[in-house]
């Protein structure tokens, strides 16, 4: 759940109010021309993040619904440096292999009720 809490935190953008424009001071000066460039690009990016909106929110639902599955891989993956990069087979398989000098795994959690022999 952490991790859906990360990407998320990753994803947020931040968003300014709109401000009411300042009437342009006359004259037509080069500060008018930057004002103007800044109003454009904000009007853009406010845009951009509103179409945005649902998408972001939908991703959200999604990593939100994947966190427990996520913390189940999370605990059977001790150190992320202990393993190689992922291989890919011909079928479609996944590999993800141990390197030979990482230490032994740790063992797993004992559920409610077992016993360690």
């Amino acid at each position: 759940m952490k991790h859906a809490v990360l990407m998320l935190m990753l994803l947020a953008l931040p968003v300014r109010a709109q401000e009411v424009p300042a009437p342009p001071p006359s004259g037509g000066s080069v500060q008018e021309g930057v004002d103007l460039l800044e109003r454009g690009m904000r009007s853009i990016l406010d845009g951009l993040v509103t179409e945005m909106q649902p998408a972001i929110d939908g991703m959200s639902r999604a990593l939100t619904g994947m966190g427990p599955l996520a913390d189940q891989v999370f605990a059977l993956i001790d150190n992320i440096g202990n393993y190689e990069a992922p291989v890919i087979l011909e079928n479609g398989d996944i590999l993800i292999r141990r390197k030979p000098a990482a230490p032994p795994p740790l063992p797993a959690p004992l559920k409610e009720g077992e016993v360690d022999l």
